[in-house]
């Protein structure tokens, strides 16, 4: 995963269903338009989605958009009608997995009672889903900050006493949005991680961080469906195994 790779500029993100219009060049942003998508409008935006998540899974968000539009097998200007910049197309991607993976965290807290088989059912599901190619920066970001941040996650116990694990915030305009999903993920995943931890089941120097890490790095791309699959889950039972907590 290279999400390193992207500038994230204050781009709005584009509403699904919403069109944009473009004036000369590569879209530059006309007003956005509420009327319904034309059937075939509507087609090439799931295209366009679909080749993203493909494209900047495999290459990272660095990937240009001529790559996207030849996967979505569409003229460039037409991914550029739909997304006026590239960082909104980023966004929107990464928006879009950032609510998934908080899906699969709050399924995973409901619906196991048992901490351990809770946390591992999230990794096991979120890097199955290939989410963890896709996860925005502002997630892997987290860290010590002072009482002036805010997206708090739940306290670490291998932290300074006192001290928080917290959303290190984006900034520009248009980081509100994007930290507030970011912080719902966090927040989830904290809740995983502290049942866990409390029940024993997890070494105690584990944090949300690293919880995030692993499903990051258990979603290797790799060119052949099975083996990428086959992959991802003999590396995650090795990192699970890294996880837990052993007996004195």
């Amino acid at each position: 995963m290279h999400v390193q790779d992207s500038h994230w500029s204050s781009a709005s993100v584009v509403a699904p269903g919403t069109a944009l219009s473009a004036s000369s060049g590569h879209g530059r942003p006309g007003g956005p338009r509420t009327t319904p998508l034309r059937v075939d409008a509507q087609r090439n935006l799931e295209h366009v989605l679909r080749a993203a998540r493909e494209v900047f899974g495999e290459l990272g968000y660095g990937a240009p958009m001529e790559d996207v539009a030849r996967r979505a097998r569409v003229g460039v200007g037409t991914v550029y009608r739909r997304f006026p910049s590239k960082d909104v197309l980023v966004r929107r991607i990464a928006e879009e997995e950032t609510a998934r993976l908080t899906d699969q965290a709050r399924t995973a807290l409901g619906q196991e009672d048992e901490p351990w088989s809770a946390l591992s059912r999230f990794l096991r599901t979120s890097v199955a889903s290939g989410a963890g190619r896709l996860l925005p920066p502002q997630v892997l970001r987290v860290g010590v900050a002072d009482e002036q941040d805010h997206a708090r996650v739940p306290q670490q116990r291998t932290q300074p006493v006192g001290a928080e694990l917290r959303l290190v915030p984006e900034r520009g305009p248009a980081a509100g949005e994007d930290d507030a999903g970011a912080a719902q993920l966090l927040d989830v995943v904290g809740r995983l991680v502290e049942r866990a931890r409390e029940a024993g089941a997890l070494r105690p120097d584990v944090s949300v961080s690293d919880v995030l890490l692993v499903i990051a790095t258990a979603a290797p791309s790799l060119p052949d469906p099975a083996q990428q699959a086959a992959a991802s889950a003999r590396l995650l039972d090795i990192l699970l195994e890294g996880l837990r907590s052993r007996p004195a």
